[in-house]
């Protein structure tokens, strides 16, 4: 994978943060990422994100569940093993019922646990770059990917100005990529470069 450039601001106030997000936007710049130390509220919105579709997805996984449990019970006891139990028909939908909501919700939850494993790279084994120590700790910290065209030390005290504690550009990989943290490099050895 290729390396690229990021300036990284980091906040120690969630309202500072949003304020920076709206100047960073407005300025132009194109936001990486930001990480926090807990979900807050409307920042998705403040960095432009679209809405997940993870909940059609769990849809589409309870619908495959369904239709697995129909399609296996009816083949089950209508042509593979029919029974007559206690003179009830061999196509007995209603107490089908139970089994077919169960496998719908297991289709449901490991389908959307491994979807959302999927979409945001979490896996044994696969790692990607950490911006900052103290990003899931107790700082808000904003990632900004930088072209070969921006001035990173304007940067540095546009972030500054925006609030930012620290200030910092690091060369790092954009992606993921399979290793191990405890055999390849310090965990939170971060690149930095003289802009």
């Amino acid at each position: 994978m290729a390396k690229k450039k990021f300036t990284v601001g980091c906040f120690d106030e969630e309202d500072t943060l949003f304020a920076a997000v709206k100047k960073v936007r407005t300025a132009g710049y194109k936001i990486h990422d930001v990480y926090t130390p807990y979900p807050v509220h409307g920042l998705d919105k403040a960095l432009g994100l679209r809405e997940t579709s993870l909940h059609t997805a769990g849809f589409i996984y309870g619908i495959t569940g369904t239709t697995t449990a129909i399609s296996s019970i009816s083949w089950i006891f209508t042509k593979d093993w029919p029974l007559n139990i206690g003179g009830k028909p061999h196509f007995a939908l209603p107490a089908w019922v139970p089994i077919m909501f169960e496998l719908t919700v297991l289709f449901a939850a490991v389908g959307m646990v491994l979807t959302f494993c999927y979409l945001c790279q979490l896996a044994p084994f696969v790692k990607k770059h950490h911006f900052h120590a103290r990003a899931t700790d107790d700082l808000f910290v904003m990632v900004i990917e930088c072209s070969d065209k921006t001035n990173t030390d304007d940067l540095k005290a546009f972030l500054s100005n925006a609030g930012a504690v620290e200030t910092d550009v690091q060369v790092a990989e954009d992606g993921w990529w399979l290793g191990r943290y405890d055999k390849d490099e310090m965990m939170f050895e971060n690149k930095t470069v003289a802009a």
